[in-house]
């Protein structure tokens, strides 16, 4: 910037040398013509200088992150209690509404009674798979006798000693025999298989109503909504008396998020050149007229819009944007100085210089006086008339 103000005091001297004290050529409309073409390609030095050196947005807002509050309830539910007022700050954990509890509390109940018979019923399987297991003994004595009591009447009406009827009866008999024991099998494994039946050590049962019970609980403590995270609500439109519900997109409110609250500035692509994670930064925000905030650069988002393609079926078509169309902004993430964030709400809007050279030097300077003049006229503009 040095030599731009060397040669420029330079040129406005050598004019007046030339000119006006000694005279030596006449001035006249084309070499006032030159000579202010000569002066304005000088001054392209310093436009150039601040606009890179110090880039600067007319664009910047003051970005909280927000979550929507959903009741996470499985059917819809009325509201009995609002227990937070708009723009109050709360803590997280404070409980912010009330849902009617009794529906929940019943399910509850429900399941625990439902678990306490499952427990029981465990003892009972058990009872059973040791009866089952003695009947197979049982049938394959009463088989074993059947047999041997058919061979003994077979051997008897092979010698004419006794009839055929007995023999086919104790063969019948046999048949059964063998068929009550193969059912007293199936029963007895049926019996074991129920019994043995668990996941992690627990009967499928018990563990099915368990987490049946658990999910229960679970909605049953979702009756009481609380915050999220340090914040407050605006806007707050839930009465008692509404009905919210199991639909997932339906929420009742936007919980405003205190932590982590940052400026967003938006910089034309080529002015970002030299920005750095890290640069100073001073921001003027139309909250405050006559004020200058001062922070740093956390990060460049190198994304737009304006270079997404949508998957489609359709080839892209390319066109040329009109001259007039406005060049796509990178947004520069920046977090400012000072303790009580507070003052900083969201959505507030200003401007925003980065020294990309550090809060020293010319190019420093005048963007300092530009970007105070701008905040000072923030009390006269925009006219309320």
């Amino acid at each position: 910037m040095a030599i731009a103000l060397l040669i420029t005091v330079l040129f406005v001297f050598a004019v007046w040398l030339v000119f006006f004290r000694f005279k030596w050529l006449k001035w006249s409309i084309p070499w006032a013509i030159i000579s202010g073409l000569i002066f304005l390609h000088v001054l392209l030095i310093f436009l150039i200088g601040i606009r890179f050196v110090t880039p600067y947005a007319t664009d910047a807002k003051v970005v909280q992150h927000t979550i929507q509050l959903v009741p996470r309830l499985s059917e819809p539910t009325l509201v009995t209690a609002v227990l937070v007022e708009p723009n109050v700050p709360v803590k997280k954990g404070q409980p912010l509404f009330q849902f009617d509890r009794r529906p929940y509390e019943y399910k509850v109940k429900q399941l625990e009674a439902t678990l306490a018979a499952a427990k029981q019923n465990v003892g009972v399987l058990k009872a059973e798979m040791e009866a089952t297991a003695a009947a197979v003994p049982k049938a394959e004595s009463e088989l074993a006798y059947a047999k041997i009591e058919s061979q003994r009447y077979r051997k008897l009406a092979q010698d004419n000693a006794g009839s055929e009827a007995d023999a086919q009866r104790w063969a019948t008999q046999v048949l059964a025999d063998e068929a009550n024991v193969k059912e007293a099998t199936a029963q007895a494994e049926r019996a074991r298989l129920k019994y043995e039946s668990e996941i992690d050590g627990v009967n499928t049962t018990v563990a099915a109503v368990q987490a049946e019970l658990d999910q229960a609980r679970y909605y049953l403590d979702n009756t009481t909504l609380v915050a999220p995270e340090d914040g407050y609500i605006v806007n707050l439109q839930v009465r008692p008396g509404m009905v919210a519900g199991d639909i997932r997109f339906g929420a009742i409110a936007a919980f405003i998020v205190d932590a982590d609250r940052y400026l967003l500035a938006n910089f034309t692509q080529e002015t970002l050149k030299y920005v750095k994670p890290g640069q100073p930064v001073e921001v003027a925000l139309d909250l405050y007229p006559g004020q200058i905030f001062t922070g740093k650069v956390d990060s460049i988002w190198w994304a737009s819009g304006e270079g997404q393609l949508l998957p489609s079926g359709f080839l892209p078509k390319l066109t040329q944007q009109p001259p007039q169309t406005p060049q796509g902004l990178f947004a520069v993430k920046i977090y400012l100085d000072g303790q009580d964030q507070s003052k900083f709400p969201i959505g507030a809007q200003g401007s925003a210089a980065i020294y990309t050279a550090g809060m020293k030097g010319p190019w420093a300077g005048l963007r300092r006086i530009g970007i105070r003049t701008g905040t000072w006229l923030n009390w006269l503009y925009p006219l309320p008339f």
